[in-house]
């Protein structure tokens, strides 16, 4: 499911090139905080999808909120959670 919530995040990515040594910078409009830059737009694509995942795996820690995108939704699961789908 992170690998598809990702993929749709990266759907939604706006590039635009910069004055800077990493000219390309791209960003999720939807996932607050999300952005990145690279020397080339494949590299900062590839490093968007570090920065979502990374993002991912905070928010799940911390008990906060994640988006749907493309009614794609990722929550926290629990020990309940797990049991019951044994």
């Amino acid at each position: 499911m992170i690998v598809e919530y990702i993929t749709a995040a990266l759907h939604h990515a706006r590039y635009e090139i910069i004055e800077d040594d990493e000219p390309y910078y791209g960003e999720v409009p939807e996932l607050p905080g999300v952005w990145a830059t690279g020397t080339t737009l494949e590299a900062c694509r590839e490093r968007l999808a570090e920065v979502i995942d990374d993002w991912l795996v905070i928010r799940l820690r911390r008990g906060m909120p994640i988006p749907p995108i493309d009614g794609i939704t990722i929550r926290e699961t629990t020990r309940m959670d797990a049991d019951a789908g044994s």
